[in-house]
């Protein structure tokens, strides 16, 4: 009864003409975000800081538009990733491994329609799981320390041997690359530069966004420029638009898992919503197998991400909200917008401030079906994108690249850099070694090293802390098996395809 009573104080606020009018202008607003390379949920919420105090707004307006913002981020990251291939931002990029070869098979709409809709249903899941059970699962949240949280990491770049190739050994090396990039800048822990070579711009390190864009826009110009516009996914000529009702539904229970699963991602601190669309996109392919035809084009490829990473990006509003913890960069930036209103988050935030939370909640609610109405009959003014010529498509993109990247640290130095990136990435393009190791290296590199020395620390040096608890133990295992499995699994699959011929 208390819930129920605190949503309708909650949808009290939300349905207030003003806040309303918010959670649209935030919903709009984070689509276009979200679909601009070089930008995302993250930057988006950062860039629209100012407006909120110039604006005046209360700690439940600011709240309500940054949000909707973060949320219609998500929704649009994957526009870019579908039509362009291309990740509007990194939770994205799994997306582009199928949506991008719908895309060139004539199914953009398809595409852009299946992952709106599993958009819609991760986001809307894990509202209410934040609604419902954030108490139980900020729990769970506790249960994580340094050495679950190294053995998670160690599972995310395992399994991408059988997600991002067919070749576990390239896969291996490129995770490697990322991993030896993210060691670039000041030892967290002594503070002493590591791989710079002097250079002051390396101190801070190698910003992630700067390597996301160069890995896949930059090396998108290379290689229309080395085509002339052949096979280029700005080059992709799309039939009628229409509604694949079937696939949605054929897709329910893909986006039902991978909502649950990355809700869970989400919830623990850290994790977010990159490795929430990893392992949704894992789980799925290895519930369909080689059949499944992951990687060629498939709903499913398309719905699992999309479900995860939003249901992730909502489980990441728990341990912000409930212990004071940010679930991911995004929330971390709203995270320092609630305390510069004076409002601590915390166990105690929810009886405190209720109209804070309840009208969060219920504002986030409204705005799915707010983005849902925009993400889907707005199909077709999306797709009309790929109608403007190429010669002028592919340049505008990468100014806004530019633009995108130069506006974050105002550097000519990650201008260049992100042009190295590109040329790697071309590189690895040509020798069939995927990037997107590489760039979940980066990400999770950091936090992967952090974990390690505080496990050793806590442990006084023994390594086998890291064995230590029954999580961890069950991560381990499964790190082993997603690494191993997929190697003798396409061996007994194909048996029987050769035996045919």
């Amino acid at each position: 009864m208390d819930i129920l009573a605190n949503l309708a104080l909650g949808f009290d606020i939300a349905l207030s003409p003003y806040t309303f009018l918010l959670a649209v202008i935030g919903c709009f607003l984070g689509t276009i975000i979200g679909a601009l390379p070089g930008l995302g949920p993250s930057n988006g919420v950062a860039i629209l800081i100012p407006i909120t105090f110039t604006l005046g707004l209360d700690a439940v307006a600011a709240l309500v538009l940054l949000t909707s913002v973060y949320y219609g981020a998500m929704y649009g990251g994957r526009i870019s990733s579908i039509l362009l291939n291309i990740p509007g931002d990194e939770p994205a990029m799994m997306t582009t491994l199928d949506g991008f070869p719908m895309a060139k098979n004539g199914r953009a709409g398809d595409a852009l329609v299946i992952s709106g809709v599993a958009s819609f249903v991760g986001a809307l899941l894990a509202t209410l799981g934040l609604m419902l059970l954030a108490p139980l699962l900020a729990r769970v949240a506790y249960l994580f320390g340094p050495a679950e949280y190294f053995a998670l990491y160690l599972l995310a770049f395992s399994t991408l041997g059988g997600i991002a190739s067919s070749n576990q050994a390239k896969a291996a090396l490129a995770s490697c690359v990322g991993l030896g990039i993210a060691m670039i800048g000041l030892d967290n822990t002594t503070g002493m530069p590591r791989f710079t070579g002097g250079n002051m711009h390396l101190m801070d390190g190698v910003d992630f966004l700067v390597a996301i864009v160069g890995l896949f826009a930059v090396s998108e110009v290379f290689v229309f420029i080395e085509s002339h516009g052949k096979n280029s996914a700005v080059g992709i000529k799309l039939d009628k638009v229409t509604i694949p009702y079937r696939e949605i539904w054929s897709t329910r229970w893909t986006m039902l898992r991978s909502s649950v699963v990355g809700f869970i991602a989400g919830v623990l601190p850290g994790a977010g919503a990159s490795l929430g669309s990893f392992l949704t996109y894992m789980m799925e392919k290895s519930i369909a197998g080689d059949k499944g035809g992951f990687g060629t084009g498939v709903a499913k490829g398309v719905a699992a991400p999309e479900a995860g990473n939003n249901a992730a990006a909502g489980g990441a509003l728990v341990p912000m909200l409930t212990l004071g913890v940010p679930g991911s960069g995004t929330t971390a930036v709203l995270l320092a917008v609630l305390m510069t209103l004076n409002i601590t988050p915390g166990p105690t935030l929810f009886a405190d401030r209720p109209d804070v939370v309840w009208g969060l909640i219920a504002s986030l609610l409204i705005a799915n079906f707010v983005l849902l109405a925009m993400n889907v009959p707005m199909v077709k003014v999306f797709v009309r994108i790929l109608s403007v010529p190429p010669a002028l498509l592919l340049p505008g993109v990468t100014m806004i690249s530019f633009v995108g990247i130069y506006s974050l640290s105002g550097s000519y130095f990650d201008l260049v850099l992100m042009i190295a990136f590109g040329v790697m990435g071309y590189v690895f393009r040509k020798l069939d070694i995927p990037t997107v190791p590489v760039i979940l290296g980066i990400l999770l590199g950091n936090q992967m090293e952090d974990n390690l020395r505080r496990a050793m620390v806590l442990s006084d040096g023994d390594w086998t802390f890291l064995f230590s608890s029954t999580i961890a133990n069950g991560l381990w295992i499964a790190a082993v098996l997603g690494f191993v499995a997929p190697l003798f699994l396409r061996r007994f699959l194909k048996k029987p395809e050769l035996s045919e011929d």
